[in-house]
This record gives C-alpha cells, structure tokens and sequence, in this order.
C-alpha cells in the first residue's frame, strides 16, 4: 500500500514505542508525487522523519525533496539512488537538524563524486579526463571536509578532566577536594581546602583527589 505525502496529518510526527527498531520504509517516485510504502501512513511518516533526523513533517517533506532531487540519474529521481541515501542517512543517525542538513550535504556530494568516477572512467579523452578529474578532487576534498565538521559538531562540547593523583614539591600548592579542569579554568568544589606544603614535608608528598568527570 502507498500513501500520498499530504500536509493533513499534524506535526511534529507523534511517538511510538521505539523499543524494536522498524524498518525504513521505502519511498515510491511518481510523476507528480512522491509517496511512503508504509501500511499505516502515521507510522511511515515518522519511521522515515527518524531515519532523516529530521524534527517533525515540514523537516521531513523538505529534506526528502532535496534527496530526490539529488538522486537524478540521466535527469529523472532515481528510487534506488534515493533508497541507498536515506539508508546511508540512517546509519550515521544524525542527532539535530544541524547534523540532518549537513549529512544530507554528505551523501549528495557522496553520490556526484560517484557519478565523476564514473564518467572518468568510461572516457578515453585527455580533456575531459583532466576535467573530470579535477571536479573528482573537489568534491573528495569537500566530503572530507564535512566528516570532519560533522565530527567537531558532534565533539563541540568541552570534555571535563578530573584529577586523580597530584605530586606536591616543597614550596608547592595544591587543592584538596573535588577539582575539575575545564579547558579554560579550574573548579574546586566547595568545602575543599588549600594546603600548603613546607620543607617539614620532606622530598614530597602525593594529595589524592576525588571525584566524578563531569
């Protein structure tokens, strides 16, 4: 059964018990519209808006257009191009609308880099091949690219580090507590105490500290 992608149905797409991944429902092309092979069209919507990570209908319709349009083959949609996209989409799991759009972005250039290899290699001529080859490059270079923003997307926020052993010299500081080393600063939880270290200590002492990473 198919069902038309019509704007009656209310966003964002509802919820539903997620305890058993579903299959991605696959998409049927037709000459003036686009439709979800799905038995229940509630359910299909929604399976397909998680595969896209994309936040509610008007997300999904929107991103399942471009998708099409960069399945073309020979200037037609094509199902099997677009089924490979969403799949590919899916598997990385993109987890705000940022990293949608962006993966969307990796699987077009993805699939145009293809379509360059594949025209490279079935021309003999010298121009064309240099051409070719270039715009190859470029868009190898591009989808490098974005994996590696969409890696420091993904890894944006600031890892905590907790300190576990400390070496105190004479003459040295230290704090005794819960400390927390952010890329910018130092946090000493309160109730933490300061202690200084004096030449009764000897060679040195080792101040354990404890706590949690943040």
């Amino acid at each position: 059964m198919t069902t038309a992608l019509e704007r009656h149905i209310p966003s964002p797409l509802a919820a539903s018990d997620r305890s058993v991944p579903a299959a991605t429902p696959r998409v049927k092309l037709y000459k003036r519209r686009i439709a979800i092979r799905h038995p229940d069209p509630h359910t299909g919507e929604r399976l397909l808006a998680e595969a896209l990570g994309a936040a509610d209908r008007d997300a999904m319709h929107g991103m399942l257009r471009q998708l099409v349009k960069a399945s073309v083959v020979g200037q037609k949609p094509d199902e099997a191009n677009l089924a490979f996209m969403i799949s590919t989409i899916r598997s990385i799991a993109p987890k705000d609308s940022i990293e949608a759009m962006l993966v969307s972005q990796m699987v077009s250039v993805h699939m145009a880099a293809m379509r360059c290899a594949c025209r490279l290699a079935c021309t003999d001529d010298l121009a064309q091949q240099e051409g070719i080859a270039r715009a190859l490059t470029r868009l190898s270079r591009t989808f490098a690219a974005q994996v590696e923003a969409l890696n420091r997307h993904r890894n944006s926020d600031e890892r905590a580090i907790t300190v576990q052993n400390l070496s105190v010299q004479d003459g040295g500081r230290a704090i005794v507590g819960n400390v927390t080393q952010h890329a910018s600063m130092i946090i000493a939880e309160a109730g933490a105490m300061e202690t200084t270290s004096n030449a009764e200590t000897g060679a040195g002492r080792e101040v354990h500290t404890s706590g949690a990473c943040v």
